[in-house]
């Protein structure tokens, strides 16, 4: 697989990923929904401070650090990333380790500089951030990762009385809010889980005996020792 296609489905996710995450951070204020097909799929503006999927790591000391893993994630992909295209790894791998690098860095860029030229989010109605203001929100590297992908497939029910320890509980799928970068990462990883086989597999060379010429005569009363 060339380098540049590899290139090519980088920016390609990278652009799209960061387009939605402005137009949703500069005119939906926070926790803002709207319908895009029916009730299972909507855009729901919500920022999370830590990892993918809303999950919080430790604080300030934490962003900090999970920023940083995500610098030093992206470096080495580049390097990676070069060596498999360059060692000719399945095209199908290939791909999916693009997929992976562009969502790590869909959220750097969040977490880096989204603090320094973004306002604030607010939850009041029509008063939505603006880009490029005087003073940012946050400090570099203290950014906040804009999430906005909401598919409650099944919403509105609970779990049966007798399941255990989640019995008359509310129940949706799919709970998650989450971006596109996220679901880069999430397809790269699976696909890898489900045709790792196909990806990785070593197909065993049998050697061929090789003949030697002499010119010594055989015939039936030679004996080999």
């Amino acid at each position: 697989m060339k380098g540049r296609n590899v290139f090519l489905i980088i920016c390609l996710i990278v652009i799209a990923d960061q387009a939605l995450k402005i137009y949703v951070k500069t005119h939906y204020h926070m926790g803002e929904s709207h319908a895009v097909l029916g009730n299972w799929f909507r855009l729901y503006f919500i920022e999370n401070e830590g990892m993918a999927y809303g999950w919080k790591f430790g604080g300030d000391w934490g962003k900090i650090i999970l920023t940083l893993f995500r610098l030093a994630a992206v470096i080495f992909g580049v390097f990676y990333i070069k060596k498999i295209i360059q060692q000719k790894y399945h095209p199908g791998f290939i791909i999916c380790a693009a997929l992976i690098f562009s969502g790590a860095l869909g959220n750097l860029i969040d977490s880096m500089f989204y603090g320094l030229i973004f306002e604030d989010s607010s939850q009041f109605a029509y008063n939505v951030a603006k880009i490029f203001p005087a003073h940012g929100y946050a400090g570099f590297l203290h950014g906040k990762v804009v999430d906005m992908l909401y598919f409650p497939v099944i919403r509105n029910t609970h779990f049966p009385l007798w399941v255990p320890f989640w019995g008359g509980e509310d129940f949706e799928f799919f709970r998650p809010i989450f971006n596109l970068s996220d679901a880069a990462i999430s397809t790269g990883i699976i696909t890898i889980l489900v045709f790792q086989k196909r990806f990785f597999k070593h197909t065993s060379k049998s050697v061929p005996a090789k003949s030697v010429e002499t010119g010594a005569l055989v015939n039936d009363e030679m004996q080999v020792s």
